[in-house]
């Protein structure tokens, strides 16, 4: 997620977080190790509609959230298939970003996050995860509607990582507006500029430092195919995202860059009680799924993780999606 209103600060890891304790290993992945990785303990334990009346103020904070989102800090099992890799994640705090940057650590690599300063508190969390599984974690809070920042959030992540080889354009802006005279052009400009110019200022200024066999993983969503009424301007958001990521999959193929996207469907992160959903409509969050229920962001990490793994060097251009039985964008 990325809006935020006020001053912005710009903190490298060892700056806000550096005194952050790192959780332990065994605090982080109980359990007997084995390889692979599998998502939850039993999904059909996972919480279903109807949930509590509840409302954040955006951003939102996923340790303020009831029930409290499953990102995998207890399940995931990585076997080494990012070994090395240096990768940046937008949005990297909660949600699916989270989810993404637990999964990254844990398949062995080296993890910068991006979020926004009011998100300092979940940012933590994520960070001591990152170094419980022996990685290394940067943390690089700031708004990624600033051109200016964009570019120095990937200057410095690759600083910190020594280079990049992963970049996750996952962070987005979404705001429930039940009738188009309601968007007004703030808002409009507003998710346009987190949810298609970040992307594209992002993978433009880390195209410049990557080398074959980087890959960049753009997050989009089922509303690219199929919008619903009260989210215009983010579903219009999630088709240009795909159709960035088609284009930019032919035209860095000849670099040995690789570009995929994931398009989940309802997911239960802080987007929705911050403005993404109405309390009416999060109270039913997923339940017209055919599973009936919402996804868990520990239930799409691996496809993150498929999406930049080295050995699935021929996919490209390609979308995984999560829908829970629903249709998926072409």
């Amino acid at each position: 997620m990325t809006d935020v209103d006020g001053s912005r600060r710009l903190f490298i890891a060892g700056a806000a977080l550096a005194t952050a304790p790192a959780a332990s290993p065994a605090a982080a992945q109980d359990g007997p190790k084995q390889p692979g990785a599998p998502t939850a303990p039993a999904a059909a334990d996972y919480p279903k509609p109807p949930f509590p009346v509840q409302q954040q103020p955006w951003p939102g904070l996923a340790s303020q959230m009831n029930p409290r989102p499953d990102h995998g800090e207890t399940s995931y099992r990585g076997s080494g298939r990012l070994a090395g890799k240096r990768a940046l994640i937008t949005g990297g705090d909660s949600g699916i970003g989270r989810a993404a940057a637990i999964a990254y650590a844990r398949e062995g690599a080296d993890v910068a996050i991006n979020y926004l300063p009011a998100e300092e508190p979940d940012a933590r969390e994520v960070v001591e995860l990152i170094r419980s599984a022996g990685r290394k974690a940067v943390a690089i809070p700031g708004d990624l509607r600033d051109e200016a920042f964009c570019q120095r959030l990937v200057e410095d992540a690759a600083r910190e990582l020594g280079g990049l080889d992963i970049l996750v354009n996952n962070a987005a802006r979404q705001r429930t507006k039940p009738a188009i005279a309601e968007i007004s052009s703030a808002d409009f400009d507003a998710t346009m500029k987190t949810n298609v110019y970040a992307p594209f200022w992002l993978t433009k200024a880390a195209v410049a430092r990557m080398g074959p066999g980087a890959v960049i993983v753009n997050t989009s969503s089922e509303q690219a195919s199929d919008p619903s009424e009260d989210l215009v301007d983010y579903a219009l958001t999630g088709a240009a995202v795909l159709n960035f990521t088609k284009s930019m999959a032919k035209q860095l193929a000849p670099k040995g860059i690789r570009v995929n996207a994931v398009a989940p469907g309802p997911f239960w992160t802080p987007l929705q009680v911050s403005g993404g959903a109405t309390p009416e409509k999060l109270q039913k969050f997923g339940s017209q799924s055919p599973l009936g229920r919402p996804g868990q962001p520990a239930e799409i990490a691996s496809l993150y993780v498929a999406a930049a793994d080295p050995a699935l060097s021929y996919s490209t251009g390609q979308i995984f999606g999560a829908t829970g039985g629903g249709g998926q964008p072409a």
